[in-house]
């Protein structure tokens, strides 16, 4: 490969280490061209850009970015795969997915601006929640106080109604 292309390649990865929040390094040394398109297909439906690089070549754009990725020069070794993302936890329930055979393994992750290093991590990566899931979960426990209000008082409403009726329609 030219010096010119590995730039190129280089300067694309920082790109997309700017333009993703999260990102998985994944061994897919065992998976043969037709499981590597599979792959490829599942990461498209589930909203995760999935690039095969050259373990230098990340390395170098590891070193040129802002971020100080260095707890991860450890694991480029092998076959990497990056899965970049915006949801923290998808490339991970993807990979608990897949990964049954053993193949494709957690190498690390880069999730919630935290190194995860080790495929030990998996499930905690699994179990962390998005923006979304979140802001729903808040906004849950905020209406569960103000419905408990309200169907208080429409049950007493209608007590009240039917103590009402019942004494009205006693006879004197």
């Amino acid at each position: 490969m030219r010096k010119e292309d590995k730039a190129v390649i280089i300067e694309k990865l920082g790109e997309q280490l700017k333009e993703y929040a999260h990102f998985y390094l994944v061994d897919v040394s065992g998976l043969d061209a037709a499981a590597t398109s599979a792959l490829r297909r599942k990461c498209f439906g589930s909203a995760i850009k999935m690039v095969v690089v050259k373990n230098t070549l990340l390395h170098k754009a590891f070193e040129a970015a802002d971020i100080d990725y260095s707890p991860l020069y450890p694991v480029l070794k092998g076959t990497t795969a990056v899965f970049f993302c915006n949801t923290a936890n998808v490339p991970a329930k993807l990979i608990k997915e897949e990964g049954k055979s053993g193949i494709p393994a957690l190498k690390a992750a880069y999730a919630e601006e935290g190194f995860y290093v080790g495929a030990e991590h998996l499930d905690a990566l699994c179990a962390i929640k998005s923006k979304n899931e979140v802001i729903a979960e808040v906004v849950a426990l905020l209406q569960s106080p103000a419905k408990n209000v309200v169907s208080a008082l429409q049950s007493s409403s209608q007590t009240i109604h039917g103590v009402l009726k019942t004494l009205g329609e006693r006879p004197e």
